[in-house]
């Protein structure tokens, strides 16, 4: 007879609190993550030290992260955007099923869901040959994954981050 393992839910995190300075700071450098300290303190009345301090009791709470380059990937030949549900052999597979799939440079994210699926990905890709062999060649050969379902996006009218 198996033992029943026990799993604490982890510590609910205090939020921080953002006041309207914080969320005009944070909306402007999601929109504009270059812009200098200064511009944004002279948008808003208020020191460059201010703004400094602003920012980086966000980056403590965890709520900024870094920043990043935006590319456009058509731009560069990926002209194939999908998106794929994965089905695992069973839950435990999860964690070495994310390993796996760090190692595929074309998958570009992964969320671990509810419903139909356990994981589904993002995957970017040359062209519809270069689709199948990443799902033939690299995902489906995961011994761990028992099925998938291929969603090809013909389209991406939004792409945002959350405004706060």
């Amino acid at each position: 007879m198996k033992k029943h393992q026990i799993v604490k839910s982890p510590v609910k995190e205090e939020l921080m609190q953002l006041d309207d300075l914080d969320r005009k700071i944070l909306n402007e450098l999601i929109e504009d993550a270059r812009i200098p300290y200064a511009e944004l303190a002279k948008r808003h009345k208020v020191s460059p030290a201010t703004i400094h301090v602003r920012i980086e009791k966000m980056k403590v709470a965890g709520i900024i992260t870094g920043t990043q380059l935006k590319v456009q990937p058509k731009k560069l030949g990926y002209d194939v955007c999908c998106y794929i549900g994965i089905n695992l052999n069973s839950a435990g597979d999860y964690p070495e099923v994310i390993d796996r799939l760090k190692e595929i440079d074309e998958v570009v994210e992964a969320h671990y869901t509810t419903g139909k699926f356990s994981i589904f990905i993002k995957v970017r890709c040359h062209s519809i040959d270069d689709l199948q062999w990443v799902l033939i060649g690299k995902i489906q050969s995961i011994e761990k994954i028992s099925a998938t379902e291929t969603l090809v996006s013909l389209q991406n009218p939004i792409e945002r981050t959350i405004k706060v």
